[in-house]
């Protein structure tokens, strides 16, 4: 089931007792902050294509392929769009007694309703795995609605796991800067950038921009570009019939270099993993 908004469409993927999907696809015409909105229950957010800034209050957050974000219950949000393209996210609402059951207690406020005391945690490949096979498997009718459960909640289990996750750290001036780094590279995922272009785009010097990067992700600023492209290919691999011209689209040198790169990523080659994966 699907709703659609002049600016977004909602699609319905899987709702039971326990557990709600909503694929949500937003074609990002508001650059500048948009109405306030607020979540009537708390949501984990798992962007997989473009990005967008989520604002609460004075604190923002990019969101994009490389991490989940929360979305608070009875927390007011606006969301911009700086980057032009639009964006789409893997929305997911868990049952609260569940969700309490499977969410470390570091994680959370203290009262009710269930809260998360973050915005955001870095996510792993496995975890952007599912998000893609979620997608498929209930937008196109394979899975039933007990393994789409059963996916949904390996997926929070590992989203939320302290051993795959890492918390956005440091200062708020050094986490803005990283932000607006993050935002440099996903304007053009293509674009083979240089340490001293992105460098210069924030306005920092290129060491400054390095040790913040690792210091605020927990990743070296080539590593992340690598998973947003990655993450990126595992949207558009049912898309492209040629996997060659999808690495070239994607700012790879070579259709080998694409195939490394995502094996050692994911495990299995881009061919190999559509195969196995999204056409089963």
């Amino acid at each position: 089931m699907s709703t659609m908004h002049p600016d977004f469409e909602v699609r319905t993927l899987l709702t039971t007792p326990l557990i709600e999907l909503r694929d949500v696809v937003c074609a990002g015409n508001c650059r500048h902050k948009g109405a306030v909105e607020r979540a009537s229950r708390t949501h984990l957010v798992f962007p997989y294509r473009g990005t967008y800034v989520r604002h609460v209050g004075a604190d923002e957050a990019v969101a994009d392929a490389s991490q989940v974000l929360f979305f608070n219950a009875g927390e007011d949000y606006q969301v911009s769009h700086p980057n032009p393209g639009g964006d789409a996210s893997l929305s997911m609402s868990v049952d609260e007694a569940l969700l309490r059951e499977i969410t470390p207690a570091a994680l959370l406020r203290a009262g009710e309703p269930l809260r998360f005391g973050q915005p955001r945690l870095r996510i792993d490949p496995r975890a952007q795995v599912l998000v893609a096979l979620l997608r498929h498997s209930l937008r196109e009718g394979i899975a039933e609605p007990l393994e789409g459960e059963g996916l949904a909640l390996t997926l929070a289990h590992r989203a939320l796991a302290p051993r795959t996750t890492h918390a956005a750290g440091s200062s708020q001036g050094r986490q803005r800067l990283v932000d607006r780094a993050k935002l440099v590279l996903a304007r053009d995922l293509a674009r083979r950038w240089t340490l001293a272009e992105v460098a210069a785009e924030v306005g920092v010097s290129a060491v400054y921009l390095t040790q913040s990067f690792r210091q605020v992700e927990g990743v070296p600023l080539y590593h992340y570009q690598l998973r947003l492209r990655l993450a990126r290919a595992l949207d558009l691999l049912r898309d492209y019939e040629d996997l060659s011209a999808l690495g070239v689209d994607l700012g790879f040198s070579s259709h080998s270099h694409f195939s490394a790169a995502f094996q050692k990523m994911y495990g299995r080659t881009p061919s190999e993993f559509r195969q196995a994966a999204l056409q089963r």
